[in-house]
């Protein structure tokens, strides 16, 4: 199904958490090494219950301190104000520079809600459905002033939407607006059918399916050397497990699995979580993605200065510009 939009070129993302760190150092040096490898974005998670720094404040302090990383914080739309939340990002965006994205998520549990007071928690249908709403209020609101005056629209004219759509309720809400979609899946020939049925739905919705990335996220634990490549896989997964696919391995399968994945065109890059901050990305930056430089898979250089164009996407056009007016 995925055949039909054409392969592009591989993308390759990273997540930099550090569960309970609240330096920023450690955070700035570790976008400054995935940079260094050239990654497309680094993702920071964040939710009301999680104790750690706030994922939009950590990453604004980041990005004086890289130059061309793209850099997306989780940023939930259940108790927050869609004003407050677009206003935000563009806010990172314009600090980074056109390199701000927007992993879009919904808070599910009643211990949140208690935080909060105002509602228990609701169903995660309707949840998602409020994000889509709500990324539908922020592009509204990013075009709410038109290139060149006072109060301009964020450099990238929409700061990139990152949507992990694993779960089937989330599916809509990337298909309409995701330019990135996450997917954690094991199998290649269910990633395939992933992307196939977002794209689909892109399609259905209005928009060019061809311009929804579709990335495979994976933790990698890549602490326990190199092992013999599994059939369609690679050294040691990706398997199963509660948290999502896991590879175990060392970084020159991982670099196998990558190859192969992308070549059989069922996926437009990876999304790696390491299970070890540090010592993963490192082997990460240096090995894997090192052999796929090698092998002319991966770029050596950011050719452009945006996320969206790191993700060779266009920059949106100004919705109320064909009409001519403002809002």
């Amino acid at each position: 199904m995925s055949a039909r939009y054409g392969r592009g070129l591989l993308h390759l993302a990273a997540a930099i958490d550090r569960p309970g760190s609240f330096d920023a150092v450690s955070y700035v040096e570790l976008a400054q090494l995935a940079e260094s490898g050239g990654l497309d974005f680094v993702t920071l998670d964040d939710s009301f219950a999680r104790p750690g720094p706030d994922a939009l404040a950590v990453l604004s302090r980041v990005a004086p301190a890289t130059r061309r990383i793209g850099l997306v914080p989780t940023v939930t739309t259940t108790h927050t104000e869609p004003l407050r939340v677009q206003a935000a990002v563009a806010t990172l965006d314009w600090a980074s520079r056109g390199r701000a994205g927007w992993r879009i998520d919904v808070s599910t549990t009643e211990g949140e809600a208690r935080l909060f007071g105002r509602r228990h928690a609701a169903p995660a249908a309707a949840l998602w459905q409020e994000a889509d709403e709500a990324a539908e209020v922020a592009a509204r609101l990013w075009d709410s002033w038109e290139d060149g005056t006072k109060l301009p629209r964020p450099p990238q004219g929409h700061p990139v939407r990152v949507v992990d759509a694993t779960d089937g309720q989330a599916r809509p809400t990337a298909a309409r607006y995701a330019d990135v979609a996450l997917v954690r899946v094991a199998d290649p020939a269910q990633a395939a059918a992933v992307r196939g049925q977002l794209r689909d739905r892109a399609a259905e919705s209005g928009r060019d399916p061809g311009a929804l990335r579709v990335l495979v996220s994976l933790l990698v634990d890549l602490g326990d050397g190199e092992h013999a490549a599994e059939p369609g896989h690679g050294g040691g997964g990706p398997r199963p497990t509660a948290q999502g696919p896991l590879y175990r391995g060392g970084p020159v399968d991982l670099a196998e699995l990558i190859a192969a994945w992308h070549a059989a065109d069922v996926t437009d890059g990876f999304h790696l979580v390491p299970v070890e901050p540090r010592r993963d990305l490192e082997r990460l930056v240096n090995g894997t993605v090192a052999l796929l430089q090698h092998r002319g898979l991966f770029r050596t250089f950011y050719p452009g200065s945006t996320l969206r164009e790191h993700l060779g996407l266009a920059r949106p056009a100004h919705q109320y510009a064909v009409t001519g007016g403002t809002s």
